[in-house]
């Protein structure tokens, strides 16, 4: 159970005393006298009494077998509170704050800090397993990934994979990272990513589980802090403490380094160390790191591992590694995602469904997509424009996958990554199954529930756009109470939840703000406007964005180029709308017109990716 309070401490001269005791009955005096009368916050309290006030409450309380209560500095008010007190659900509790408080030595001091109390219980770790809802011997662990050898994306794929096998649930992933080497420079760049899993196995078992699959993955160990294939260490393992000759929990490293930090604000940033001593969380010891001389790069592979299905791509040797969205670096180039709309009622007026359509028909394009660099060509067979009709996933499949298998039988067009534009989890296995690459559902998952379990076992990377409804209500639905962009950070942050719950991992995501769903066109603007805030928007950070803007009806207002018959007219709207996206952080960008869209990208980049 977390209960949350909102804290508005009185500081005086007395705030830096900290030799109080406040029993059980005390406590919950101090707290009823403190909290306003209308919303229950507390709001007369010195900080600093509260804390020893919830400390000696949690003594009392620790030899108790019961569950773990949180107090963190947010709202909830006090009768949650008192109802918590009284069920006796107190084994542990963590506060933590971060306020700027008087102390007689540093004046000006910003503290943070946390009180746990688990080592008086019988248990501790298993009680916060109960808080967490797990039952009976779950436990909970931080590993940390890495590769500098071969496919490095492969190999953590393949190492999260064998832990799966092994009954290691795989619960939330970060984004992985790119890293100079420390300590032995002199070898490749490693990628650095951590998994939280969920485990029956003590400490032990799961250190030995994990050094079997890096032997199992060609792991030869040479020199320490060398070279490897992949590379997997415990963390962390609930709140316990392990100090052997094979094991040290926490990992006695994790504060120093900045490729073990970030990835782990990724998952839990305000989680802490579980030793006295540690009064930052991770969040507040990465922003404590000196700034890098090299620094790191969120890496998202277009390219997908699977080895539970057909032979991925990235696993043929005659194919150079596939591209990377780099989207942290800020010299990194725009990809162009060409759109082929194998639709009769394409909102852009360039469908091809026909009945005499064959796929050979398409070879000029396909040449043209790869002289004029464009990344990805997304293939789509049901039209999502707004009040469209739906079309059945046999239908959808019988005009997109026959284009898949004709280019992917001629070699000249591996190059050519294959996304498939569909919200059919049916359609998204067939598909990729014969060859694509990439998964681009404007529902994010919402309009077929076997699609994120689908995505995840496919192992490709997975486009998840923001949209509310369907296409026949979407228009419907474009009232955003608290705020356009909080809502739609907000929601994409649910989405990308659901994902990692699935199995989807953090660095196979690529998000879409939903330029035209469920938004108005002054909407639109806005989101163009204000793209960088999402990217930056918390639990978004880290995460490539895809933005499709071409040829909309927003363009065709603001152009006055509205109406299909001036649908060729909107490509000078739409390189306004491209340049938007560049300027604003896109790393992709999905356009009708790659030629001319190419051009843009390149003087957009030339201008704002330095």
């Amino acid at each position: 159970m977390t209960i949350k309070l909102n804290w508005h401490p009185l500081i005086n001269e007395h705030a830096h005393d900290l030799d109080q005791h406040i029993d059980e009955h005390d406590l919950a005096h101090k707290i009823t006298a403190g909290a306003e009368p209308e919303s229950g916050n507390l709001d007369t309290q010195s900080m600093f009494e509260v804390h020893q006030a919830l400390a000696s409450f949690a003594e009392s309380k620790a030899h108790a077998n019961l569950d773990v209560m949180a107090v963190e500095a947010s709202h909830v008010g006090f009768e949650a509170f008192e109802r918590t007190m009284q069920s006796g659900h107190a084994a542990r509790i963590e506060l933590k704050f971060s306020e700027t408080y008087y102390q007689p030595d540093k004046p000006h001091s910003r503290i943070s800090a946390a009180y746990a109390f688990d080592k008086h219980c019988s248990d501790g770790l298993q009680q916060s397993q109960k808080a967490a809802g797990l039952e009976g011997d779950n436990h909970r662990a931080l590993v940390a990934l890495g590769s500098n050898l071969g496919d490095r994306v492969g190999m953590i794929e393949q190492a999260c994979t064998e832990m799966k096998s092994r009954g290691l649930k795989v619960l939330r992933t970060s984004s992985l990272y790119e890293s100079e080497p420390m300590y032995k420079t002199d070898q490749p760049s490693f990628l650095n990513g951590v998994c939280q899993i969920e485990t029956t196995a003590s400490p032990m078992e799961l250190l030995n589980q994990l050094q079997h699959i890096e032997d199992l993955l060609g792991r030869v160990k040479t020199i320490e802090n060398g070279p490897r294939t992949v590379d997997l260490d415990v963390l962390l393992y609930d709140n316990q403490t392990v100090d052997n000759e094979r094991l040290q929990i926490p990992h006695p490293r994790i504060s120093e380094r900045e490729f073990v930090l970030r990835p782990l604000c990724d998952i839990v940033p305000q989680a802490f160390l579980p030793q006295p001593n540690i009064l930052l969380d991770f969040s507040a010891q990465l922003d404590r790191l000196p700034p890098p001389t090299t620094p790191l790069v969120a890496q998202t592979p277009l390219t997908r591992f699977a080895p539970s299905a057909t032979p991925p791509r990235s696993s043929d040797p005659d194919l150079p590694p596939g591209p990377l969205l780099t989207s942290s670096l800020p010299s990194r180039k725009t990809h162009l995602m060409a759109i082929l709309n194998l639709t009769p009622d394409s909102f852009s007026s360039d469908g091809l469904h026909t009945s005499t359509f064959s796929p050979a028909s398409l070879l000029p394009n396909l040449q043209s997509l790869l002289t004029h660099n464009v990344t990805i060509l997304d293939i789509g067979g049901e039209s999502t424009r707004p009040h469209a009709s739906p079309l059945s996933p046999s239908d959808e499949l019988a005009r997109v996958l026959p284009t898949v298998k004709f280019i992917r039988s001629n070699p000249d067009f591996n190059p050519l990554l294959l996304s498939i534009d569909t919200y059919h989890a049916s359609v998204a296995r067939a598909c990729v199954e014969a060859g694509a690459d990439i998964i681009n559902d404007v529902s994010a998952g919402q309009l077929d529930a076997d699609m994120l379990p689908t995505v995840a076992d496919l192992g490709c990377t997975y486009i998840m756009g923001h949209m509310r409804g369907t296409p026949q209500t979407m228009n419907t639905l474009t009232s955003y109470p608290s705020g356009l962009i909080p809502s739609i950070t907000s929601e994409l942050n649910q989405r990308v939840q659901d994902a990692m719950a699935a199995g989807v991992p953090r660095w196979r995501i690529v998000l879409d703000p939903g330029i035209g769903f469920a938004k108005t066109g002054a909407q639109n603007l806005d989101i163009l406007r204000r793209l960088g805030k999402l990217r930056a928007a918390d639990g978004l950070q880290g995460l490539p964005w895809c933005v499709g803007v071409s040829r909309k009806g927003f363009v065709g207002s603001v152009t006055g180029c509205e109406g299909t018959e001036m649908m060729g007219e909107r490509v000078w709207g739409t390189a306004g709308a491209v340049s938007a996206c560049v300027a604003g952080g896109a790393d992709v960008v999905r356009v009708h017109d790659w030629v001319e869209m190419g051009r843009v990208v390149r003087m957009a980049d030339a201008v704002w990716r330095v």
